[in-house]
């Protein structure tokens, strides 16, 4: 049994990867916002005790310090898995509440393990296919991508607006990580995962419409009728996926200090809204009749992927899109769709 801290654990992705931490016989203290986030939790976990699950309360990431104390337990930590951060576009200030949390939350975390927690070996951070990608290419149908890619995004084109804010806050926060690991030689290894959107089922004791993570968003939309016409195609993948390869990329040592671009692949709006009309009868009236239109890949052209890494590493048994779609849709439905 491994001791680990698990960051942001009333997210989208971090519930996801409680739930595969436990099942894999671990133990997990998660860093929630709130007591009554911790409470939640541990009602939905009810008959594990409080060496399989404990909490720690930190208020805001992107203050100093803000986990001086939330690394330090009895037993000790021997991983840590970061997912805390911000991906919303709902912003004021892209440097107060995109780009501070991310990255002073990234490096905090760091320096907070080095100095209090030295058992810990292994660290996983929740990097994203925003610090992949670059952005000023387009559809760029020419390029494959890979972990070998970074965002070249500077700090003047992170303020133009709130997609670019996003984009640079995933990207200087991993740079910084790699950085803080070159130049003060810690204990411990470093493992980023870089997913894109993240469709999958939600965690139903956290999560409503209203506090949906964004990436489902654009499923709820389509059930819902709105018009994603103009919507480009992209890469997706299932949370209980990403979450697993999180756990593996803990557990298997050939992960330590590397990155990984984790996705299945493609989707096209017209193919979610297909798999809603073919599974779910009664959203067909809902849907918008523009959502199933086209073929997006050949009017956009796209990039391509490499995951030959992911694959040969960690070796996900990729959910399908299909499934992905139904089960989220399935658990939308549960919280009032």
């Amino acid at each position: 049994m491994t001791r680990v801290l698990l960051t942001g654990g009333s997210g989208f992705i971090a519930a996801h990867i409680l739930n595969f931490l436990l099942q894999h016989g671990h133990s997990v203290v998660t860093t929630v916002r709130s007591q009554e986030k911790a409470d939640r939790i541990a009602a939905a976990y009810n008959g594990i005790d409080r060496e399989r699950l404990d909490f720690a309360i930190v208020e805001d990431i992107a203050q100093e310090q803000a986990f001086e104390t939330a690394v330090v337990s009895d037993p000790p930590f021997e991983v840590v898995i970061h997912t805390a951060s911000p991906f919303h576009f709902n912003i004021a200030d892209v440097q107060r509440d995109l780009l501070d949390p991310s990255i002073i939350g990234t490096t905090g975390i760091l320096e907070s393990i080095k100095k209090h927690a030295t058992t810990v070996k292994r660290v996983v951070i929740t990097s994203s296919f925003a610090s992949i990608v670059n952005g000023s290419k387009g559809f760029w149908p020419e390029h494959t991508y890979s972990e070998a890619d970074w965002n070249p995004i500077t700090k003047e084109e992170a303020s133009q607006n709130a997609v670019n804010g996003y984009r640079a806050s995933k990207t200087f926060a991993e740079k910084a990580a790699w950085n803080f690991i070159e130049q003060q030689q810690p204990n411990f290894t470093l493992t980023t995962m870089c997913p894109p959107l993240v469709f999958g089922p939600i965690v139903h004791y956290l999560n409503s419409l209203d506090a949906l993570n964004t990436s489902n968003q654009r499923i709820r939309d389509i059930v819902q009728g709105k018009d994603q016409e103009n919507l480009p195609p992209g890469l997706w993948v299932d949370v209980r996926d990403l979450a697993l390869g999180h756990v593996l990329a803990m557990e298997k040592e050939a992960a330590a200090n590397k990155r990984f671009f984790f996705t299945p692949g493609h989707f096209s709006t017209a193919e979610l809204a297909e798999i809603v009309r073919k599974n779910f009868p009664e959203f067909k009236d809902k849907l918008h009749p523009k959502s199933n239109a086209g073929d997006a890949y050949t009017k956009y052209g796209f990039y391509k992927i490499n995951i030959d890494r992911t694959n040969r590493i960690l070796g996900i048994p990729w959910t399908s899109l299909e499934n992905s779609v139904i089960d989220t849709v399935e658990s939308l439905k549960a919280v009032g769709l």
